[in-house]
C-alpha cells in the first residue's frame, strides 16, 4: 500500500535537477575552490574527477537505486534491503538532523550578506570586522538563521512536487546561468598591483594545471583523502538524502541516465565554482590570498567586489543571490531527508513531520548562534583543528557519520545481499548501466577501504598521512 500511496517526481527531470540542487550546496562553492587552491590547482581537480566517475559513482548509484527499490525514506530502507540492518538507517538519519540547523545558520550568513549587498552596504560587508560583529551578535544571527530555515520549510511543507521538484525546476537553471555569469566575468579580470598585473586567465592556470612540485606519497594521498571527503559535501551521499530521493523515482524512470546527468551536473558546477571563486581571488589578492580556507567567500570576496567598483555591488548581488539558491536547494534536500524518515517510520502527516523536524532545527540553531558569543568555547578536536559549537557538529557528522554510513552501505551491498540488488534496480527499465564491472570492484574493495582510511585519519588514529 505504501508504494502505491507515496509521492513521486514527475518526470527524470525533475528527480536530476531536485537531485543536483541537493550536490550543489555551499561546499561545492567555498570548499572546493579552497581545497583546489590548497592541493595543488589541476592535481587536485584530476584527483576529484577521477573519484566522481568511480568511488562518488558507487555511492550515488547505491543510494539512489535503494530508495527506489525500497520506496522508503533512509531511516527505513536499509531495514528493508535486510532485516537487523535498522541501525545503519538511524545512523543515516541522525547526520541530516545534526547538518540541519548548523547548515541554516551559514544559510542565514549568507541571506545576511545577499540582503546587504541588494540594499546598497557592500563598503560595509567588506569591512575586516563585519562578519565578526554579525555572527557574535546573538538577535541578527539568529534573526537570519530563522528565516532561512522557515523559506526551507515551507517548500518542504509544499510536498515533493509542489515544492521540491517545481521550486528545484526554477532555481537550478537560474543558478547555472548566474555560475556561468559570474565566471565569464571573473575570467576577464585584471589588475594591477606594484607594478605586477595579475589577470584571470592566469587564475584560471592555477586551478586546471597541476602543480607537482614538492610533491610527495604522503602529500599526494592527503590529495586523494581531501577530494574523497569533498565528495561527500558533493553528491550529498552518505546523509540519506539520495535514499529519499531515489525513493521518489518512478519504476519506469531510467536510473542509469539519470546518475549520469546528476555526476555531470554537480562536477561542473563544482568546477565553475573554481573557476569563479580562484582567478578573482588571484587577480585581486595574489597566490596567498586563496588560503583563507571557510573564511574566503564572507571575508575575503566581498574586499574584492569593492575593489571592483560600482560593478562589484551587482556582481557581488548576484554571486550571493547564487550562493543563497544553491543553500536552499541543499538545504531542502537535507530537511526532506528527515520529514520522509518521520513519516515512514512514525506514520506522520508531512506537515506534522515538517513542523516537528523546524522546531528541533531551530532550537539546536539557536544554540549554534550562541556558540559564537554568550556560550563560546573552543576544543580541539582529534583532527588537529580548533572548534567551536559549529564545528564540532560538523566534525561528528561529517568526519565520523558519514563514513561510517559510506562502510556500512559498502559491507551491505558488496558483501551481505550482494551487488546484483543494486545493479538488478537500476537495470530493470533494460538500460545497462554502464562501468557495472568497476561499480562491483568499488562497491566490494576500493570504495570501503579508503573510507576506513578516511575514517581513520578523522579520528586522529592513521596519522602518518
Amino acid at each position: 500500500m505504501e508504494k502505491q500511496s507515496r509521492n513521486s517526481f514527475t518526470g527524470s527531470l525533475g528527480f536530476v535537477l531536485a537531485a543536483a540542487g541537493s550536490a550543489v550546496g555551499l561546499g561545492n562553492i567555498w570548499r572546493f575552490p579552497y581545497l583546489a587552491a590548497k592541493d595543488g590547482g589541476g592535481l587536485f581537480l584530476l584527483v576529484y574527477l577521477v573519484l566522481a566517475l568511480t568511488f562518488g559513482f558507487t555511492l550515488l548509484t547505491t543510494e539512489i537505486a535503494i530508495g527506489r527499490k525500497t520506496k522508503q525514506s533512509p531511516l527505513t530502507a536499509y531495514h528493508q534491503v535486510k532485516k537487523g540492518w535498522n541501525w545503519l538507517g538511524v545512523v543515516a538519519c541522525i547526520v541530516p538532523m545534526m547538518i540541519m540547523p548548523y547548515y541554516c545558520v551559514i544559510g542565514g550568513w549568507v541571506l545576511k550578506y545577499f540582503i546587504t549587498f541588494a540594499t546598497g552596504h557592500m563598503e560595509e560587508a567588506a569591512t575586516d570586522s563585519f562578519f565578526t560583529g554579525f555572527i557574535t551578535n546573538q538577535t541578527d544571527s539568529t534573526l537570519m538563521m530563522a528565516i532561512f530555515l522557515l523559506i526551507v520549510a515551507v517548500i518542504i511543507f509544499m510536498g515533493v512536487n509542489a515544492g521540491i521538484e517545481n521550486i528545484s525546476k526554477v532555481m537550478m537553471p537560474i543558478l547555472l546561468v548566474l555560475v556561468i555569469g559570474i565566471t565569464i566575468f571573473c575570467m576577464t579580470l585584471k589588475y594591477e598591483d606594484g607594478g605586477v598585473v595579475r589577470t584571470g586567465l592566469q587564475g584560471f592556470q592555477i586551478l586546471v594545471v597541476p602543480e607537482l612540485k614538492g610533491i610527495t606519497l604522503s602529500s599526494f594521498f592527503t590529495v586523494v583523502l581531501d577530494a574523497m571527503g569533498q565528495l561527500f559535501y558533493s553528491l550529498s551521499v552518505a546523509m540519506g538524502i539520495m535514499i529519499a530521493y531515489g525513493s521518489y523515482v518512478k519504476d519506469d524512470a531510467s536510473l542509469a541516465a539519470s546518475i549520469n546527468q546528476i555526476e555531470i551536473f554537480d562536477t561542473a558546477v563544482a568546477f565553475l565554482a573554481g573557476v569563479m571563486i580562484i582567478p578573482a581571488v588571484f587577480v585581486f589578492m595574489g597566490k596567498e590570498g586563496m588560503s583563507a580556507g571557510p573564511s574566503l567567500m564572507f571575508v575575503s570576496l566581498p574586499k574584492i567586489f569593492v575593489q571592483m567598483g560600482a560593478l562589484g555591488r551587482i556582481i557581488g548581488s548576484i554571486f550571493f543571490l547564487m550562493v543563497l539558491f544553491a543553500a536552499i536547494t541543499s538545504a531542502m534536500s537535507i530537511l526532506e531527508a528527515i520529514v520522509s524518515s518521520l513519516m515512514d517510520q512514525f506514520h506522520l502527516e508531512r506537515q506534522s513531520a515538517t513542523i516537528l523536524e523546524c522546531i528541533m532545527a531551530l532550537v539546536v540553531g539557536i544554540i549554534v548562534c550562541l556558540g559564537y558569543n554568550s556560550l563560546y568555547f573552543e576544543v580541539k578536536l582529534p583532527n588537529g583543528s580548533v572548534a567551536q559549537i559549529l564545528d564540532i557538529m560538523d566534525y561528528i557528522s561529517n568526519n565520523i557519520l558519514m563514513p561510517v554510513v559510506a562502510i556500512g552501505t559498502c559491507i551491505l551491498i558488496g558483501w551481505v545481499v550482494g551487488p546484483k540488488v543494486v545493479l538488478d534496480e537500476v537495470e530493470k527499465t533494460g538500460k545497462k548501466l554502464g562501468r557495472r564491472g568497476l561499480y562491483v570492484v568499488m562497491i566490494k574493495f576500493v570504495a570501503p577501504i579508503l573510507l576506513l582510511v578516511l575514517l581513520l585519519k578523522s579520528l586522529g588514529i592513521l596519522t602518518i598521512i
